[in-house]
């Protein structure tokens, strides 16, 4: 099965095309400190067979975490947790990624920001306080020294989070940003942000490690983001050196979606037809079958797992146990069956 043939990526062999997708697991301290907890669910993980691994979104500064019991990689002493899960993981044999994250307008606290004073759910969060155009060097700052310590904590991959209502997004989507100034209006004007962070990541980042962004493709909303649009931001990230684009959907207001398995991998198909680079789909892939029919018919290079790997931590040796190419850990080869 393709799905579980290696691909690389400059100097990085994953060994299979599965991705863990990243996923907030609410088990870090009020500082944002790595717990014990942390080690045993990713390194689990490698140890099932994943093939490259993204630890949920870590917030560049306290309150840009998604709430106030999520990751942090906002102090130099964030650090030594986060090296743990990085080399545990890698101790397994997965490649291993950190989502970098600022919440924006569903960040965690009163005193969130955004593009403009647009709530994203006034049922759930208040109004942000606009970032003025002269605020965005400390903000660029952040994830310069977010991505300094995803290096130091020995991260094969940084993935910056740009979807999903928080806020890279908020900046992309006509939804969110009614800005006036050079961060809003045109397409362009609205990228800016996000192609001036990945600028800033690479002055801290190695230029032989992965960088990756994940995307909403679209925000399912009238007005909102199209399809179009997200293409015309991955050839621009392609052409700043970004390596990986994962596609997701939607979260930047409260929208009605049609959910299904492999919803999102049309969005993926697309992305991946009109920009030549690796390509991640995402969207309850579940089932092996399905799995493997977006890798193997090109419509993304990976396919990302969440709730199944939640399920099932060794769900890639569950589903590969009868093909003798994918190994098992040597403490479990006399657990195997038909090879």
């Amino acid at each position: 099965m393709k799905l579980f043939r290696p691909l690389t990526i400059k100097q990085t062999t994953i060994r299979n095309r599965v991705v863990m997708a990243p996923m907030c697991q609410y088990q870090a301290d009020h500082q944002g400190f790595v717990q014990p907890w942390h080690l045993t669910h990713y390194s689990s993980r490698a140890v099932g067979g994943v093939g490259l691994i993204i630890v949920e979104a870590t917030g560049i500064e306290a309150r840009g975490r998604l709430s106030g019991s999520c990751l942090g990689v906002y102090h130099d002493e964030h650090v030594e947790g986060l090296r743990q899960i990085a080399r545990w993981g890698k101790m397994h044999g997965a490649v291993m990624g950190i989502q970098l994250s600022h919440g924006g307008r569903k960040g965690h606290g009163p005193d969130l920001i955004g593009p403009s004073p647009i709530s994203a759910d006034p049922q759930r969060y208040p109004v942000p306080r606009p970032v003025a155009e002269s605020d965005m060097g400390s903000l660029l700052q952040l994830w310069r020294q977010a991505a300094r310590r995803a290096r130091e904590a020995e991260f094969d991959m940084i993935q910056l989070h740009g979807a999903h209502g928080y806020l890279l997004h908020s900046f992309l989507s006509p939804l969110a940003n009614r800005r006036q100034d050079g961060y809003g209006g045109s397409p362009a004007n609205r990228r800016r942000l996000l192609l001036e962070v990945v600028e800033a990541v690479q002055e801290e980042w190695p230029a032989e490690r992965l960088l990756s962004v994940r995307l909403s493709a679209v925000d399912y909303l009238p007005d909102g983001l199209s399809l179009d649009d997200t293409i015309a931001t991955v050839k621009a990230l392609k052409a700043a050196g970004v390596d990986l684009i994962d596609i997701s959907s939607g979260g930047i207001l409260p929208a009605v979606i049609n959910a299904y398995p492999g919803y999102q991998v049309p969005l993926a198909a697309a992305v991946k037809a009109a920009v030549d680079m690796p390509t991640v789909a995402v969207g309850q892939l579940d089932a092996v079958d399905l799995a493997e029919s977006v890798v193997a018919s090109g419509d993304a290079d990976f396919a990302a797992l969440g709730r199944a790997l939640l399920r099932d931590p060794h769900w890639v040796l569950r589903v590969a146990e009868q093909d003798p190419a994918v190994p098992w850990p040597q403490s479990y080869e006399r657990a195997r069956r038909n090879v």
